[in-house]
């Protein structure tokens, strides 16, 4: 499928992930991957704050309200709690969650898993999406998830590398 797969290896393509449990045999698979260059304890952080904004194209997805730069110390996420919030609007729940490790959520029919994979200097930060849907339907979203996701993975990045370097330039 056109826009089905960004960032990620084949290996990363044939692990599970937590949102597999929720949809079966789903029209929409979708991979996104980025290397991060931090460990995971600095990567989570920020993947559970996509509780508070997108984190993707503020101006589209957010009424033009900037996601927030800097880490605003929230609990760790739990089940059953809102998945995110766009535009002033709380949106989807979390269905399952591991502290440090994945993040899942679903919003209007689709299920996400964030899931991170500590490597030996960085983190990779993959995200699965999958829904039942029309073949035609499920196109149109592979596509137009591929932009934001890719944005939001690169934004999650660049603020988790940024937050490393400065915890290590004040060791």
């Amino acid at each position: 499928m056109i826009g089905d797969r960004w960032g990620v290896t084949d290996s990363e393509k044939l692990r599970c992930y937590p949102c597999d449990d929720f949809v079966v045999s789903p029209a929409l698979q979708a991979w996104r991957g980025v290397r991060v260059e931090a460990s995971a304890e600095v990567v989570w952080p920020w993947v559970a704050q996509v509780r508070l904004a997108p984190y993707s194209y503020d101006w589209i997805d957010n009424l033009g309200c900037r996601s927030p730069r800097e880490l605003v110390g929230l609990s760790e996420p739990q089940v059953g709690e809102r998945f995110t919030t766009a535009g002033g609007r709380e949106l989807g729940r979390i269905v399952s969650v591991d502290p440090g490790k994945q993040l899942t959520g679903t919003i209007m029919g689709a299920f996400m898993s964030y899931v991170l994979v500590p490597q030996e200097h960085d983190t990779r930060l993959l995200l699965k999406v999958v829904m039942q849907t029309t073949r035609w339907v499920a196109l149109g979203l592979s596509v137009g998830d591929l932009i934001m996701a890719r944005r939001q993975l690169l934004n999650l990045k660049q603020l988790a590398e940024r937050h490393h370097h400065q915890g290590t330039a004040k060791d």
